[in-house]
């Protein structure tokens, strides 16, 4: 995962010395391997590299093709390059082909249609001086990230990162208060895949494409999720057969690197089916073991989670390291860099998946597996819904004690089914009724909110913004899937673990996220994704005898985040005493006297919305000089 950058003068001035350099300056902890940069007229690209593929090895970017004069940078790994090496009759060059090189070739016989032919994780930008346009995109699914800011008729500024861009000159560096609101309300973070906590700085969505030039900029989307044939096949088994095919070749993609892999292993399936699958495939090409990384607690009996991370470890092909809350004195004043660090506010609560990425940094690993997708693509929370639609009621029935006992004892089945048939006999148009004369007026702020940021951003519009992206059209079973993974959730959460691994230069890979497999899963019935409550029901077959029981038939889930992150912090008492004395600065958005007079937290333990204010105010103080401001409202 390399940083890229680049700026585009678009009234043709040049671009000064060291203005570039100054904004792959902070790309350098992304790309620790090497940095290079390339000018030409009114536009300088940057590149940081980290390389963790065999061809990265050899290739330099910015890469310069002389016919053309067209330029690329690029955070990029293409997993579909035997396909692409001969339809661009290069598989019988002798020397090494890079992933950004190919891309690049790929847009010189395929113009802005190259997107239609790559499969893999990426984020580039193409220099065309023919057209004197720049040309970038981001892959489908938002693996990579591609940040910009456009000053009509002056600038164009992208990087990896969004402190990147604002080193950029004339780039705006004001604080976007709609996206501090969205931290303190906490569940606000999905509302959009497009702004920052920066005015005028932007994400670039997924599957979406930019050309800018003196004239314009222009984005479009070039790809988005389909609705897939169901595939009907004659029983279980060849249900589990098909998928191991395809998830095969989604790990198989990420395993190739040009060091040893890391992965995440949880007490969970969808870690737990990546690396049985990693290993074998490891063990058949006589390589391995594979490393894995868990975050425990310190008594298995009493957690769960560690409990069967233990059973977990004892998949043959795997050198475990486990990672226990209560042992995090080692780490803890790393960790509390990081944390003083983090990009964004939503990052500080990152600590237990940080965590994980130290200890792997610190054991050689640049590439870490994961499969944060797994509950996305292998879940379907309406199927008791489409039962109840199709008149199997008897079916709907066992399906939610089944999905009660899952979550708990299994007593309290009715009143979810009720709500369930509440909602299967609503029609799509009453839903949209209601919410549309739901009350704005009445959305309540979090308490830690002062009230005039509420109404400065408009809070109650925000709140509605958001709830809308929940309301899933049920108009079929295809439909309702592609929508379902179409939310914004996912996306969110894996530029949360982009950022929080670039941190300390690791990539992360998720074969759930491979193209391959989303139309696979697109493809399934909803009774190979649910069934007598067991949500993920097709993975769990299929990892029979890949996985320990234990894990594949565990009920419920726990997640170590919060206790990590609070178990941090009492390791580092003086980092909540580390806050400026005077914490008025914060109070256009906090409600006063939130934080003490020494910017302490006075509540012990500490309560959420304390914390999110800690977090809040560290992360200002940081980004305070990226501003150059020390007032917010600036």
């Amino acid at each position: 995962m390399s940083g890229i950058c680049g700026l585009f003068f678009l009234d043709g001035t040049t671009p000064q010395p060291g203005q570039i350099e100054a904004m792959s300056a902070p790309l350098q902890r992304r790309g620790p391997d090497g940095t290079h940069h390339y000018q030409d007229g009114p536009v300088a690209l940057g590149h940081t590299l980290l390389a963790t593929t065999p061809e990265a090895l050899h290739e330099s970017l910015p890469f310069l093709d002389p016919a053309s004069g067209c330029c690329i940078t690029a955070d990029v790994r293409l997993d579909n390059r035997e396909e692409l090496l001969p339809a661009l009759g290069l598989n019988e060059v002798s020397r090494v082909i890079g992933d950004g090189e190919l891309l690049l070739r790929a847009y010189l016989q395929w113009g802005e249609a190259c997107l239609q032919h790559l499969l893999g994780d990426f984020a580039f930008a193409i220099w065309d001086p023919r057209s004197q346009r720049l040309f970038a995109a981001r892959d489908q699914m938002g693996m990579r990230q591609l940040i910009y800011s456009h000053v009509p008729g002056k600038l164009f500024a992208f990087a990896s990162e969004p402190r990147a861009v604002l080193k950029a000159p004339g780039v705006p560096r004001r604080i976007n208060e709609g996206r501090i609101a969205d931290f303190i309300e906490d569940y606000l973070e999905p509302i959009d895949l497009t702004s920052t906590f920066f005015e005028e700085v932007y994400r670039l969505p997924p599957a979406h494409c930019l050309s800018v030039d003196a004239s314009g900029l222009n984005i479009r989307r070039y790809w988005e999720l389909q609705p897939q044939p169901l595939l009907k096949l004659d029983s279980d088994q060849a249900y589990v057969d098909a998928f191991l095919k395809v998830f095969t070749q989604a790990v198989k993609s990420r395993l190739r690197s040009a060091g040893p892999v890391g992965s995440m292993l949880s007490g969970g399936m969808d870690s737990g089916s990546v690396v049985a699958v990693a290993t074998r495939l490891l063990q058949a090409a006589g390589s391995g073991p594979l490393q894995t990384f868990s975050a425990v607690g310190p008594d298995p009996e009493s957690c769960i989670e560690t409990r069967t991370i233990f059973e977990s470890i004892k998949v043959p092909g795997i050198q475990p390291h486990l990672i226990s809350w209560a042992e995090m004195q080692p780490d803890a004043e790393e960790l509390l860099r990081l944390l003083k660090e983090v990009d964004e506010p939503f990052d500080a609560q990152m600590n237990l998946i940080r965590a994980v990425y130290l200890r792997a940094q610190r054991n050689g690993i640049k590439v870490m597996l994961d499969g944060v997708a797994g509950d996305v693509m292998l879940s379907y929370s309406d199927r008791i819904i489409q039962l109840l639609r199709s008149g199997h009621w008897l079916q709907a029935i066992r399906d939610a004690r089944g999905e009660a006992r899952f979550w708990g004892d299994g007593s309290g089945w009715l009143r979810p089914l009720l709500l369930y048939i509440r909602r299967a006999i609503t029609p799509n148009w009453a839903r949209r009724l209601r919410n549309r004369l739901r009350d704005p007026s009445q959305v309540t702020p979090n308490p830690l909110m002062n009230p005039a940021l509420a109404k400065r951003v408009n809070l109650a519009a925000r709140v509605e913004q958001n709830r809308s992206h929940g309301l899933i059209e049920r108009i079929d079973f295809a439909r309702t899937r592609v929508n379902a993974l179409s939310q914004s959730h996912l996306v969110v959460g894996r530029e949360r673990y982009d950022r929080t691994a670039a941190a300390l230069g690791i990539e992360p890979r998720d074969p759930f996220m491979d193209l391959r497999v989303v139309n696979f899963c697109l493809s399934l019935p909803g009774s190979q994704l649910e069934s007598g409550g067991w949500p993920k029901i097709l993975l769990r077959r299929a990892m029979q005898g890949l996985l320990p029981d234990a894990v594949r038939w565990r009920r419920g889930k726990q997640h170590l985040g919060w206790t990590f992150t609070t178990r941090l912090l009492d390791y580092c008492p003086d980092w909540k005493s580390s806050q400026p004395s005077d914490t008025e600065a914060i109070n256009p958005w906090l409600k006063p006297n939130i934080l003490d007079a020494s910017g302490h937290i006075p509540a012990e333990p500490l309560e959420f919305e304390r914390m999110m204010a800690l977090f809040l105010t560290n992360w200002w103080v940081q980004n305070a000089k990226l501003t150059g401001s020390t007032d917010p409202l600036r």
